[in-house]
Order: structure tokens, then sequence, then C-alpha cells
């Protein structure tokens, strides 16, 4: 038996799309936009239409931008010499709450994973190693996840750069085994990242 009227209820199964929100969470956020006015329903709607616009990729390290290069590969007063490689872009933005990490990122969009399809070329594997010839890099930190596709993942592309004399090291313990780092706390990535060892 549907409820209400189907404005509300299209608007209750965009929202049960959103990762982590159920059917009463996303009757909840419904609720909350009927209740706008209707400058700020248009306010909320041209901010995601603005942001898949204009948001992209950066062409150097995969990060999200609304420039053709992103603010970190852009500034001047970055390692170069040094990569932290990471699954997603919400992954920087963990790292850069510490406020210690001075190098650059490289985003992979993913992680090896061969129950799902995706191998090597899936993510942005090439490309790291493109930048690693190109760039002058000293070391490539792999801060992949800790469960089996992020340490295999690491793995995979610690071989690939062994060759090429660049140290590849890994996030230290700290991060708990299949824990995700967008949810770790400032001290314990910190402490993490102080203690990488080399692969």
């Amino acid at each position: 038996m549907q409820y209400y009227n189907t404005p509300l209820t299209k608007l209750v199964e965009q929202f049960e799309k959103l990762p982590g929100i159920g059917h009463k969470s996303a009757l909840r956020l419904a609720f909350h936009v009927l209740s706008m006015t209707k400058d700020e329903g248009n306010e909320f709607a041209t901010a995601i239409l603005d942001a898949k616009e204009k948001i992209h990729f950066c062409q150097k390290c995969f990060n999200i931008t609304d420039k053709e290069i992103c603010n970190i590969c852009s500034n001047d007063t970055r390692d170069t010499t040094t990569i932290c490689v990471v699954e997603n872009a919400r992954d920087i933005v963990a790292f850069e709450k510490t406020r210690e990490y001075k190098g650059l990122y490289h985003v992979l969009q993913g992680v090896i994973s061969p129950m799902d399809g995706i191998g090597p070329d899936e993510i942005r594997v090439r490309e790291l190693l493109n930048r690693t010839q190109k760039e002058e890099i000293k070391e490539v930190i792999m801060a992949t996840n800790p469960d089996v596709e992020g340490e295999a993942t690491a793995l995979y592309i610690s071989n690939l750069l062994k060759p090429f004399g660049i140290k590849v090291s890994r996030l230290a313990l700290g991060i708990p085994v299949g824990g995700d780092l967008e949810y770790a706390d400032e001290i314990t990535l910190l402490r993490a990242m102080e203690g990488r060892t080399q692969i």
C-alpha cells in the first residue's frame, strides 16, 4: 500500500540509494527537504547539480577537484618526492586532517578484487607507474585499507615498483584490520604514518 504521493515516494527512493541510509532515514530526510523553503530547496538542488557538473578528477593524482590540477598537486610547498597511495579521495581528507603528511597523493579509485572482477587495469595502477617514471619519486607509501583487497593491492604495486629502486613502505599497525581509513581518528593515522615499514 502506498502511503505517500508519487513525488514523495520518488524522493524517499533516491535517498535510500545513498550509502548507510535505510528507509526510515530516507523518509526523515525527505520530510526535511519538504520543510525547506523554496529558496532553500533550490539551493540544495543547485549544490548537487553544481557538484556533478564541476567536480572531476585531478589529471595528476586523480583526487577530486574543480580545476585541472587539484590544490594539493599544485601546492609548491609539498614534498614532491613522496607519494601516498590511497584507495579513494575520502582517504586524502583523513590524512590531511593530521596536518603532518606533506607529500603528494595518488588515488587508485579502488583496489584489486578478483571476486568483483576488478584487476589492475580497472584502477589507476598504470598512471601511478607513469608518475614514478616521469617524476623524481623516492618513496611510495601504500595506504590502502588493511583488508584482503587492500593488502593484495599494496603487495602487487610494491612488486611492480621494486625494480625501479623506489622505496615502498606500508602504513604501520594502528589501523585495525578490516577498518576503513576514512573512519580512523587523526592520532591513529599519524602513528600509522610515522611507524610505516618498507615492503
